[in-house]
């Protein structure tokens, strides 16, 4: 799942693609590069980010979401029923939730449901978030949206783990190393560790530096990440850096 997202302020890629032509581009070299599907964003979701007006957002996503359309399968990344409508009206045929909240309407619209679990919301959740045991209680949320989805007469139903949704660095890896247990579940899983600030720190660690790595120096830990994944059952990873991403996967999914 390649990842344009048509914001100011996302923590990796933010206002790189201020125009609906520069963010198809970008959609459609991702297309290009092997991305089975791309995702479109129009409010960022990094820690500390500030919700967006529905008009704004609207704005954003509908038009790169009608361009991308014609040239592979699309998914809304919103939390906004408003914007999910118009982009499903727009070709957009999964609708990625960081909520968990949208299920009945991912029913009505007949389109694949991605719950992402979070603690707290984008302005708050990595205020000291805490765990007994993080892939436990991940586990748990995920099969019970899950079957909250099907339900609903969900047709299709992922579940993402949410790495970096109010969690330290300890929960991602955790997570990760946990992994197996969320993908034996009866939902595909999808992992979105791309550039996250977690990779940064580790990145940092292993460099033996004080300062954060930028976003955009995260290409090996991204790869190594989505390689594990893969390798535990999961079903579906979000990339920014598609063509290595892509390769990564055919060395350990030949």
């Amino acid at each position: 799942m390649g990842i344009v997202n048509v914001t100011p302020d996302s923590f990796s890629d933010g206002a790189r693609f201020s125009t609906p032509a520069a963010a198809v581009a970008c959609g459609r070299r991702l297309f290009a590069e092997g991305a089975a599907v791309v995702d479109v964003g129009g409010e960022s979701t990094r820690p500390g980010a500030e919700p967006v007006p529905v008009a704004e957002e609207l704005a954003r996503v509908v038009d790169v979401v009608a361009g991308l359309a014609p040239h592979g399968r699309v998914s809304i990344d919103t939390t906004k029923p408003e914007v999910a409508r118009a982009a499903v009206a727009a070709g957009a045929d999964i609708l990625n939730d960081v909520s968990a909240s949208m299920h009945a309407l991912a029913a009505e619209l007949g389109v694949t449901w991605i719950a992402v679990h979070r603690q707290g919301t984008p302005a708050t959740m990595q205020i000291a978030p805490r765990y007994g045991d993080v892939v436990a209680e991940v586990g748990g949320y995920l099969a019970e949206v899950a079957e909250r989805g099907r339900a609903a007469g969900v047709p299709e139903v992922w579940v993402d783990p949410g790495i970096g949704f109010g969690k330290t660095t300890g929960h991602n890896l955790e997570l990760l190393a946990g992994l197996h247990q969320l993908t034996g579940a009866q939902a595909p899983v999808v992992v979105g560790a791309s550039r996250k600030r977690f990779i940064g720190e580790l990145h940092s660690r292993s460099d033996g530096c004080a300062a954060e790595v930028p976003a955009d120096d995260r290409l090996e830990g991204s790869l190594a990440a989505a390689a594990w994944a893969f390798s535990q059952g999961a079903a579906v990873v979000r990339a920014h850096d598609v063509a290595a991403t892509v390769q990564a996967m055919r060395v350990v999914v030949p």
